[in-house]
């Protein structure tokens, strides 16, 4: 297969299982409801204003500066992949470039349409296509659902200064596949570095 064809690939089987899995938990679970898989793997819905892990950025004006942070980053990123396999560069790179940018486009999706094509979660399951959206376009919540408490409900030791005695939760962040997509993409930028950023090689003048 050519590097621009597992671009490709890559990049919509990404996205369309970003999405499948994001529509399926917003219209078969309620907000906050959780199913357990294992004791250390949890599906739990929630849901975030858009940026990774459940974490939040300044109300309203932060998302809309995030979500089209995004949109000017996208077009970056899939210019540096065109570059990238222009020059045949290794598959990990144009597989780890293709995974950040559809994990993007994933969270995008969300942050731009969820929020006039969904009605509300709180205390019900939501309805795609609603006649009774819950925002407006651009503002729309990110569907996270991935949770793995490793370690739940621990105490640190005393001796930690500050924190210690305290109760504490490892993994204590849920994210969804963009979120993982992204991780994975940034993980193999580093595994392939040495492809990803190649050193100029020194001209040695005699």
């Amino acid at each position: 297969m050519s590097k621009k064809y597992l671009a490709i690939l890559t990049i919509l089987i990404a996205i369309i299982l970003d999405q499948v899995i994001k529509i399926y938990i917003k219209t078969h679970f309620e907000l906050g409801e959780s199913v357990v898989v294992f004791d250390w793997f949890r599906i739990h819905f929630v849901e975030n204003n858009g940026m990774a892990m459940g974490f939040e950025f300044g109300g309203t004006l932060g998302k809309l500066f995030l979500t089209f942070f995004r949109l000017l980053a996208v077009p970056v990123m899939i210019y540096w992949l065109y570059q990238n396999i222009k020059k045949k560069m290794h598959s990990g790179v144009i597989i780890a470039i293709a995974l950040i940018i559809a994990g993007a486009i994933g969270n995008i999706i969300d942050s731009v349409f969820y929020g006039v094509i969904f009605d509300h979660s709180n205390h019900k399951v939501a309805t795609l296509f609603s006649d009774k959206p819950y925002g407006e376009i651009f503002q729309g919540k990110v569907v996270d659902m991935f949770y793995f408490p490793f370690i739940e409900d621990a105490v640190l030791p005393d001796w930690i200064p500050f924190i210690g005695g305290e109760m504490f939760t490892f993994f204590q962040y849920i994210f969804n596949p963009a979120d993982a997509f992204i991780s994975i993409g940034v993980a193999l930028l580093f595994i392939f570095s040495k492809y990803a950023f190649p050193k100029e090689e020194k001209i040695v003048k005699e």
